[in-house]
């Protein structure tokens, strides 16, 4: 038999053909749905597997190719826009589908705040197959937004098939791994996470404030609120510590209809560079941490505060002061009184708000800021105790404090005050005085003003430091509303001489007391000589007085010389080195060294921790060691009742603890908390303390079962 050359030309390219088909195997299903293109963005539809064998879900993906400057949007997109939107009309096997969200980028642009994504996007979408392992059949109509300087309406129909064959990795798996992996999740171990949210201000214009920690330095930090209806959220203001291991978060928020901040449950994302986690939060109703977030409220607090601070331990080696003030004016004119008492309390309110000022300024600036912090300084305990200790001479008669040439010529224009007291100048000083020692110490009310006024702005610090400067300045201001208080005293005589020695004893008292917490920071050896430049002074100042010379122009030189000498010690070789911060040398109870860290451990091991901020400047701290902490039955609860006590002492500088009291709202001290399996966040406990109040927190941490046997007192 013969073949014509076309008939074997033929028969050759049928054996090609069928052995093409053996070598290239059977067809495999198209993972990826055909891309559909616009002028601003190119759509499709991509799968991580290529079969659905042995499936019961599917991971999808929804891609977004972007023109340049195109955005779209995230699940909430903000004051603009709205997320893509996919419905599956016409697919097979298909029960239902779940969309996530990658972390979104913030666009802001003419005051509109909205989120999203440009350049490229994938948003993941996990598939429920009705029947598992049988072919899925998908067929998506996709309403998305793409937005520029303009907004235009993309509209796509993709469709992508499955069989039920082996579900192996596609080319897009490890794609669509990555942005599944982008996703927030409310997961612990991130090290970022919110420990309070509450409203401040206008219920109708509120600010959702926030405080973040982070177990590393906060490098890029933005947040997103969601929720309720009604609410949006505005470009937030992040304000970082020193340490910037913690930040306190203000969100201007818009209202619609009856909707309210105050009480509304909010799904939180945090993001800071590749670290992001997701919180659900309920907002405080109307209350900062520390117990109001309303404005008026804290004033009365502060107000309140500075007239208890009055009664403290810390305002008491000032008494002195107090008492030669009031002594003063027996039988002296109404008029006279009346200017005088002003006058201190005008030097309170003015040390209250120079204070301010300068918080406010540090803050401003970055560095940490608290109730105290001055008491932190080597260079300012010297130049106090140098003021307390001339101060005490004076009271003893030994000279007279002469002011500047300048500042005495205007004291002198001012109503002076006769025989009976000195001129309007020093009685502010006195007040101003009195002011600076009372400023280490706490009271009921004033750590609340104190942390509300810390977290704000610079006119928030300024009216409520001033309103703590009137409630301290509260007696001053009642005897110059009622001079025959004053009135009624006897008149200045020679028992004066001898009453004023007494109380100069109660001022040496007190500069022995800042003696000792210099020592914490720089160390015995510093002190001892910074303590013989004093006792040199004083010997100095006793001859001259001697010798009927007088003293004047020492009080500058005798300040100038101790904050030289302190100078000089902090920065020779090994000086300055006081106790370290974190650690208090307390043998009543056993102490451990402050861990924010370990806490948590602890108390994921089922344990309760007693924490205790204290400082050898804080007279309020020492009082509630010796009333109830060194004493039965707290003592014995804290040594041997199944509680670990943690102290962190700061005495001296130290960001983390400056960190972990901004996490509570509180910049001040004392201050105390209890943590434990039923209190994992904490239960913050009042300035003053009581036996009662430990043990309740005690039994609120750990279960109820901790403190058995513990008296209230």
């Amino acid at each position: 038999m013969k073949f014509r050359a076309s008939q074997l030309l033929i028969l050759l390219a049928l054996l090609a053909s069928a052995v093409g088909s053996i070598a290239a195997g059977p067809a495999v299903a198209q993972p990826a749905s055909p891309w559909v293109s616009t002028e601003f963005a190119d759509i499709r539809l991509i799968s991580a597997v290529a079969g659905t064998e042995g499936r019961e879900e599917i991971p999808l993906g929804l891609e977004f190719r972007l023109a340049e400057g195109w955005k779209v949007y995230w699940r909430s997109a903000g004051d603009a826009g709205y997320p893509p939107q996919v419905t599956w009309d016409g697919s097979d096997n298909l029960a239902g589908t779940q969309t996530l969200y990658p972390v979104p980028h913030r666009f802001s642009l003419f005051g509109l705040e909205t989120f999203g994504y440009k350049d490229q996007v994938v948003y993941p979408i996990v598939a429920r197959l009705a029947r598992s392992g049988a072919p899925l059949a998908l067929t998506a109509q996709v309403n998305a937004l793409a937005c520029s300087e303009i907004c235009v309406p993309l509209e796509a129909t993709l469709s992508l098939d499955l069989p039920a064959g082996p579900a192996e990795p596609t080319a897009f798996t490890q794609l669509l791994n990555r942005w599944t992996a982008q996703v927030p999740r409310d997961l612990p171990g991130v090290g970022l996470d919110v420990v309070s949210a509450w409203a401040a201000g206008d219920p109708q214009s509120p600010t959702l404030v926030l405080t973040v920690t982070s177990a590393e330095p906060i490098n890029s930090l933005d947040v997103f609120p969601e929720g309720p209806e009604g609410l949006s959220y505005g470009l937030p203001e992040i304000t970082l510590s020193d340490s910037a291991r913690a930040a306190t978060v203000r969100v201007p928020v818009g209202t619609r209809g009856e909707a309210r901040l105050d009480g509304a449950d909010l799904r939180l994302t945090l993001v800071d560079g590749d670290r992001f986690v997701e919180r659900p939060l309920t907002v405080a109703a109307g209350a900062a941490p520390a117990g109001a977030a309303d404005l008026w409220a804290v004033l009365g607090f502060a107000l309140l505060g500075g007239l208890i601070l009055n009664l403290m331990p810390c305002v008491l080696p000032v008494l002195s002061l107090k008492l030669v003030s009031v002594l003063n004016y027996g039988g002296a004119e109404r008029g006279a009184i009346r200017r005088g008492f002003l006058a201190s309390a005008a030097g309170i309110v003015a040390s209250f708000v120079l204070l301010a000022g300068i918080l406010a300024g540090l803050k401003s600036a970055g560095v940490a800021v608290g109730w105290g912090i001055q008491f932190q300084q080597p260079l300012f305990l010297a130049a106090m105790a140098t003021v307390v200790l001339l101060f005490a001479a004076n009271l003893w008669g030994w000279f007279e404090v002469a002011l500047p040439r300048a500042l005495a010529d205007f004291g002198g224009r001012l109503p002076a005050e006769g025989a009976h007291g000195k001129g309007l100048v020093g009685h502010f000083l006195t007040g101003a005085f009195a002011a600076l020692l009372a400023m280490p110490c706490s009271a009921p009310f004033l750590g609340t003003a104190v942390g509300f006024a810390l977290a704000r702005g610079p006119a928030e610090i300024l009216t409520v430091f001033a309103i703590m400067g009137i409630g301290l300045a509260l007696p001053y201001l009642a005897v110059a509303a009622v001079p025959s208080i004053a009135r009624a005293l006897p008149r200045p005589g020679r028992w004066m001489v001898t009453f004023r020695r007494i109380l100069a004893l109660a001022l040496l008292a007190t500069g022995v007391w800042l003696l000792t917490v210099l020592a914490v920071q720089i160390g015995q050896t510093g002190v001892l000589a910074v303590a013989g430049l004093f006792v040199a002074g004083a010997v100095v100042l006793a001859l001259l007085h001697r010798s009927g010379r007088g003293g004047a122009g020492l009080t500058g030189a005798a300040l100038l010389a101790a904050v030289l000498a302190v100078a000089g010690v902090t920065h020779a070789p090994g000086g300055g080195s006081g106790r370290p911060a974190g650690t208090q040398p307390d043998r009543t109870i056993a102490w451990e060294a402050f861990d924010r860290a370990e806490i948590d451990r602890m108390v994921a091991e089922g344990a309760v921790v007693f924490v205790d901020v204290t400082a050898d400047w804080c007279i309020t701290c020492k009082v509630n060691k010796q009333l109830v902490l060194e004493t039965d039955p707290t003592a014995g609860l804290l040594s041997g009742g199944g509680v670990t006590a943690m102290q962190a002492d700061w005495t001296n500088p130290d960001p983390a603890i400056s960190d972990y009291l901004a996490s509570f709202g509180r910049y001040g001290i004392p201050f105390n908390a209890v943590y434990g399996p039923a209190a994992p966040e904490g239960i913050a406990l009042p300035e003053l303390l009581s036996a009662a109040a430990v043990k309740e927190a005690i039994d609120r941490a750990g279960g109820g079962a901790r403190t058995a046997g513990l008296d209230s007192r």
